[in-house]
């Protein structure tokens, strides 16, 4: 332990305060004696939600030696308003104190280039370890452990109660629902996510006929209060009557039957998909990733896997699922189905021709179609994970901002829950045009017609939203916006690309069936790399920058497995740490020729 460098952690900042605390601005010295694990994240990320839920269990266990702390570090426009990072928190049920950091400012103090990224201060305020990506639970508890043990000897480590102070509670009667469903009698069925139930409410949206579920995280199938969900979000009708449930955080597919209560679960394992798991199966067997919304399309089910980036089917008859659409790599890459590129997808409509894909992570609207030999995906408004904002016009230009639900509307054209914006847009694919429909929707995520009215999601007001459809749209003034991450100098020529990995202690690189890691790099534009690209198992790789491209941004993901370090165990423990980047550089002499990213331990 005592080689650990020696490096003091910069204090706590950001213009937007702190929340979960009772008002106390807290600093490091008020945290000294405790270990502290800094969690940069923002909640627009499913990679960072992946870690919120993986920082429960060790949060719970070590409540009197560790603190956690957010450092929310907007990537979009509206994550930098404080409503929104406080609707967030609770959204989420963040248990512990976050730190609105509007301007950047901590995660440039502690030179994070990515969501989500984990920093471990010890008791006497020095950085001892910087993890990004998911998959590190394990790495973090055992270190967690050592720190205690040491010190603990030293007279160092002081134990208590922690900084936070939970937020009053509101009554409502949902909580930040996420999707909504019309059933053939009439009612809507909301899924109320926040409360990890979902809800049947009259014809006038406002009514409570019924809730199911018990109201608390799990996932138990049964009927009424004994069946649980963990934040549910997508819901659709399947042929035979029955409701599939994306049960999102529970990473599986449940099924409602509204003539009885009952709750089922027809895919998942309950665990997350990680790399080199299988792809399809049988649909109990096989690991999924966070699904959020579900559709019927071409016979199937189609799930949007946004913790992965891929679109996957489900078939009820057959009883099994597999992965349709994507490769897992994060971005905007159109064409056949198997090599396309997603960015979160979090909202599906299926029309006779096309399934519609709210992309959310590119703020782009996508959509699947049949050529008769395949599946190819087109885009039909958005350009890439970096611009985003509210802009009306040919599809060509027009800009969303983390879109998470599409409606297929009775002329053609789509219905887009513009989240973000808090607007309600519309995609006429026989024009081209997008247009405003409605603004002052706070956060709608979702939408269904009813009776010639669309009902949007408002998931921000805990509410459902009955509107006119309009026959001409609103004039909105055009905002167009670029992420306000800093850009890297990197020098012209050649870049030295070093992903940082260190084994936790204990643990070793899983080399028994050949390479334990993996490096995929690319760039935008293509242009920007003119050398260096593509896949491999080195994570460390020179990067051949092209000559007179003076920016774009380097797509780095990564991956490494790693095991115990037992001989005498035959089957040890195995952990996946993997983390997607995407860093953007500006080429100018004086630049850096090595580019660092650590995706656990420390840069030397």
């Amino acid at each position: 332990m005592a080689s650990r460098a020696r490096v003091r952690a910069p204090e706590l900042i950001g213009r937007g305060g702190w929340l979960n605390t009772g008002g106390t601005d807290l600093t490091l010295t008020d945290l000294r004696g405790r270990i502290v694990i800094l969690d940069f994240w923002t909640f627009c990320c499913v990679n960072c939600l992946h870690v919120l839920d993986e920082l429960r269990e060790l949060e719970e266990k070590h409540r009197d030696t560790v603190v956690i702390v957010g450092v929310h570090s907007p990537k979009f426009v509206h994550e930098a308003e404080h409503q929104a990072v406080v609707d967030a928190v609770e959204r989420y049920e963040v248990h512990h104190p976050v730190l609105d950091d509007p301007e950047l400012a901590t995660w440039k103090q502690y030179a994070v280039r990515a969501w989500p990224t984990l920093v471990v201060i010890d008791p006497e305020g020095y950085v001892v370890a910087q993890h990004a990506g998911e998959g590190h639970a394990h790495a973090l508890e055992t270190l967690v452990a050592q720190l205690e043990a040491e010190h603990a000897a030293k007279g160092t480590l002081r134990r208590g109660d922690g900084p936070y102070v939970p937020p009053e509670p509101v009554p409502t009667e949902l909580r930040f629902p996420g999707k909504a469903l019309l059933l053939p009698g009439g009612t809507f069925l909301v899924s109320d996510t926040t409360r990890h139930q979902l809800v049947e409410l009259a014809a006038d949206g406002e009514s409570v006929v019924r809730r199911i579920g018990a109201g608390e995280r799990g996932l138990t199938d049964g009927a009424g209060e004994r069946a649980r969900f963990s934040e549910p979000q997508g819901l659709a009708l399947l042929p035979d009557g029955t409701v599939a449930v994306a049960d999102t955080v529970n990473h599986a597919l449940r099924r409602f039957d509204p003539a009885t209560g009952e709750v089922t679960t027809v895919a998942g394992t309950g665990r997350q998909w990680w790399q080199g798991s299988p792809t399809e199966g049988p649909a109990r067997e096989v690991d999924l990733s966070s699904p959020w919304d579900v559709a019927w399309f071409a016979g199937r089910l189609w799930i949007a896997m946004a913790g992965v980036h891929q679109l996957w089917t489900y078939d009820p008859e057959a009883g099994t699922v597999r992965a349709a659409a994507g490769t897992t790599n994060e971005g905007l890459v159109d064409g056949p189905a198997e090599e396309a590129w997603f960015a979160q997808p979090s909202g599906l409509a299926a029309t006779g021709d096309r399934l519609w894909i709210a992309d959310s992570e590119t703020s782009a609207v996508r959509y699947v179609e049949c050529d008769g030999k395949g599946f190819t995906v087109r885009t039909a408004v958005g350009t890439g994970l970096f611009d985003f904002g509210h802009r009306d016009g040919a599809a060509v230009s027009a800009l969303l901002q983390h879109p998470l639900g599409v409606t297929a509307l009775p002329d053609g054209s789509v219905a887009i829950s513009d989240t973000y914006n808090h607007a309600l847009r519309r995609y006429d694919p026989a024009s081209g045009e997008v247009s405003t429909l409605a603004t002052d929707l706070r956060e709608p995520s979702g939408a269904v017609l009813a009776d010639g009215d669309i009902v949007v999601v408002e998931s921000a007001r805990h509410r459902l939203t009955r509107l006119r459809l309009p026959e001409e749209a609103v004039r909105v003034e055009a905002v167009a916006h670029r992420t306000q991450r800093a850009a890297t100098d990197i020098a012209p020529g050649t870049l030295r690309l070093d992903v940082v990995f260190q084994a936790p202690e204990g643990q070793k690189l899983d080399t028994r069936y050949g390479p334990s890691t993996r490096l995929l790099v690319s760039s935008t534009p293509p242009e920007l790399l003119a050398g260096g690209d593509g896949a491999g198992t080195d994570l460390s790789r020179e990067l051949v920058l092209t000559e007179g491209v003076t920016e774009g941004v380097l797509h780095v993901s990564a991956m490494a497995a790693s095991c115990d370090d037992d001989p005498a165990n035959e089957y040890p423990a195995c952990h996946v740490h993997q983390q997607d980047w995407g860093v953007p550089v500006r080429i100018t002499e004086g630049g850096a020729n090595r580019l660092p990213l650590v995706l656990a331990g420390m840069d030397d």
